[in-house]
């Protein structure tokens, strides 16, 4: 429910505030075989893809889900409720139209048989349910899979290292004069310390925490005279994309359709780059995402002043969205890159940037599903690059999607052919371009690194509850100090391999728009793959070589 203002009533914020999914417990239902990994999902339901198996599929997972007493029906993402035929249906059509599996919901509800369950039954648990259906299969139950929590960085938040308020006080410094002496600052470092420890350090102002700054230079400028042929395209899938002079309707297109079908969440009244306080008590507090996908928007602006932008809308305002709704809106991409290739209208996009990520409980062959392997493997045969970001906890586990391709010694083996356009996963450098950030993931599945913290880019004109430390008026003059949440002014430091992979996605947009602007480079699939895979080659010997150069 929206209230008369257009802001959500106390049902939505509470729902807003809930945990999208459950932490994975592998001690539960083991199965020989099976290592599981921390991971967190979405306890009510499967995601299927294999229709082709679809009957063999539901047979075991019924069957499994009968010795808990629960059963199982199939949805759409969307949820809308489908028979078994329905789905088999509409599956292998999306399957002959584009070679795209479809996304099944394999819904998991409480259905106790008489004189067979006690009442009540277990708790319904998607992962009981697929580890007792992998025990029934000798294939593993490939196509099947959990509905993962992915975030806009995993495991934390939109700012990786706590909270959007990093001090957790509303006076963020502790005392009316935050730094003790008439001298504001104290010292030559005025953040206390010379070398903050732990990558925790990065939660502060001046280490790279989010904080509002002043932007004096010239707007990034764009080429609009000499375009013979078309702007370069960068589609990112984000919190969506807030109002600011860098971004005008004429640069960023904030509705997507595909099928006449929006890709991706609508709604104003939950728009996080509209509303910074979306969730939980009326505190004032911003939501931990809220601005995300603008900032993201300005770092590609910055980079890539001449491409056209596309904003697709996937996380909520806490930085979270399930595996099956992205699916779902990198599917809609896929076919949208598709048509256009052929010729049957869709939308040229040259560059995917996806600055989220999740881990897999089982990343083993066999053991998890491949279909986003296939949306993204066939956009990147029709000319689109996929940037990822590595994401923020200072691990070598592999993080999906950016590991999604064929690195040394990877535990599992994707499709990454040689006439797609490049898949890079990105990790963060800090400011002096010659060390990694602490923070920033690594691993031999890290392609490249580019710059990630304490990166200045655009913010929408959000204003949370947090005032002034000191207000002191004089000759009709509003003075006061920094109000450390008042990003009306239009941009914002921040940190994270979230804003190192809109470096790398618009490097690769401006560095293909050469061609594409001056009619030099074919429209055609062919000739853009090979144009994105010399620049993404490029940007992988540049960054990462002088990275471990300098190190």
């Amino acid at each position: 429910m929206v209230r008369p203002d257009g802001t959500p009533d106390w049902r939505d914020r509470v729902d807003a505030a809930r945990p999208r999914g459950v932490p994975l417990d592998p001690t539960s239902e083991r199965v020989e075989g099976v290592r599981p990994y921390p991971t967190a999902y979405d306890p009510d339901h499967l995601l299927i893809t294999d229709d082709e198996l679809l009957d063999e599929i539901l047979s075991i997972l019924r069957g499994a889900a009968g010795d808990f007493g629960w059963g199982v029906r199939l949805e759409t993402v969307r949820g809308e409720r489908l028979t078994d035929e329905v789905a088999r249906e509409r599956a292998g059509t999306a399957r002959r139209e584009l070679g795209l599996p479809l996304v099944l919901v394999a819904r998991i509800f409480p259905d106790p048989q008489p004189d067979r369950d006690d009442e009540p039954v277990p708790p319904i648990d998607a992962w009981r349910l697929l580890q007792r259906a992998r025990g029934r299969s000798d294939k593993g139950l490939p196509g099947v899979g959990l509905d993962h929590v992915i975030s806009i960085d995993p495991y934390g938040s939109t700012n990786p290292y706590g909270s959007t308020n990093p001090y957790g006080s509303t006076n963020p410094y502790g005392s009316t004069n935050p730094y003790g002496s008439t001298n504001p600052y104290g010292s030559t470092n005025p953040y206390g310390s010379t070398n903050a420890p732990g990558p925790g350090a990065y939660a502060y102002p001046g280490s790279g925490g989010r904080e509002v700054v002043s932007y004096i230079g010239d707007p990034p400028r764009r080429d609009d005279d000499s375009i013979k042929g078309r702007r370069p395209v960068v589609a990112f899938m984000d919190t969506g994309c807030g109002r600011h002079a860098w971004l005008p309707d004429s640069i960023v297109d904030r509705h997507l359709h595909s099928g006449g079908e929006p890709v991706g969440v609508v709604g104003a009244a939950t728009d996080p780059e509209e509303i910074g306080d979306i969730s939980g008590p009326f505190d004032g507090f911003l939501d931990q995402a809220a601005g995300h996908g603008t900032f993201v928007a300005g770092v590609i602006r910055q980079i890539a002043p001449d491409a056209d932008l596309i904003s697709i809308r996937v996380a909520d305002s806490q930085g979270t969205l399930l595996e099956g709704e992205f699916l779902e809106a990198v599917r809609a991409v896929a076919e949208l890159v598709i048509r256009y290739a052929r010729g049957e209208g869709g939308r040229p996009i040259d560059v995917l940037n996806l600055s989220l990520s999740y881990y897999h409980e089982t990343p083993e062959d066999g053991q998890f599903d491949q279909t986003l392997v296939t949306y993204l493997v066939a956009a990147r045969r029709h000319g689109c690059a996929v940037v990822c970001s590595a994401g923020n906890d200072a691990t070598d586990r592999p993080a999906f999607p950016a590991a999604l391709w064929r690195w040394p010694d990877a535990d599992f083996t994707v499709e990454d052919p040689d006439d797609a356009a490049p898949h890079l996963s990105v990790g963060a450098l800090n400011p002096n371009g010659k060390s990694v950030a602490l923070f920033s993931n690594v691993g031999d599945w890290v392609r490249v690194y580019a710059p990630g913290v304490a990166v200045v880019s655009s913010a929408p004109p959000l204003n949370g509850g947090i005032q002034a430390g000191t207000r002191n008026d004089r000759y009709g003059l509003r003075r006061e100090t920094i109000d450390p949440d008042d990003f009306t002014g239009g941009f914002v430091i921040w940190s994270g391999t979230s804003f190192a992979a809109p470096y790398i996605a618009g490097a690769l947009a401006e560095m293909v728009g050469v061609g594409l602007m001056d009619g030099s480079l074919d429209e055609k699939p062919a000739p853009r793959v090979k144009a994105l895979r010399t620049a993404g080659a490029k940007l992988e010997k540049d960054w990462k070589g002088t990275t471990r150069a300098r190190a």
